[in-house]
């Protein structure tokens, strides 16, 4: 199970958008890294295609899964989860700071 998934809410930690937060758009676990919407924005240079009219395009570049920390939405503070099984045996992240289970 992975500390930060798809439509989280996170910090940076590090980095020239230190203290910014964002929502997770991708998660790629094998090169842990994640894409958060308008933080780490770069500038692509784009040949135009047929469906594409090119140009300057900026958009997101994976960032460091370490530089980022999730933010808990009940207590709306970072913090690294927890890993708890319920009862039914099922696996689920907690806020180490106020308890609540984090879906």
């Amino acid at each position: 199970m992975l500390k930060i998934k798809k439509k989280d809410k996170i910090v940076v930690l590090s980095g020239k958008d230190k203290k910014k937060q964002g929502e997770v758009l991708g998660v790629f676990p094998n090169e842990g890294k994640v894409i958060v919407s308008k933080i780490n924005s770069v500038k692509r240079h784009t040949k135009p295609t047929q469906k594409n009219p090119g140009g300057i395009l900026e958009r997101e570049a994976p960032l460091a899964m370490s530089k980022v920390m999730l933010i808990c939405p009940k207590c709306n503070k970072a913090s690294r989860p927890k890993f708890d099984k319920l009862s039914d045996g099922k696996k689920v992240r907690v806020c180490r700071k106020c308890g609540e289970i984090i879906v």
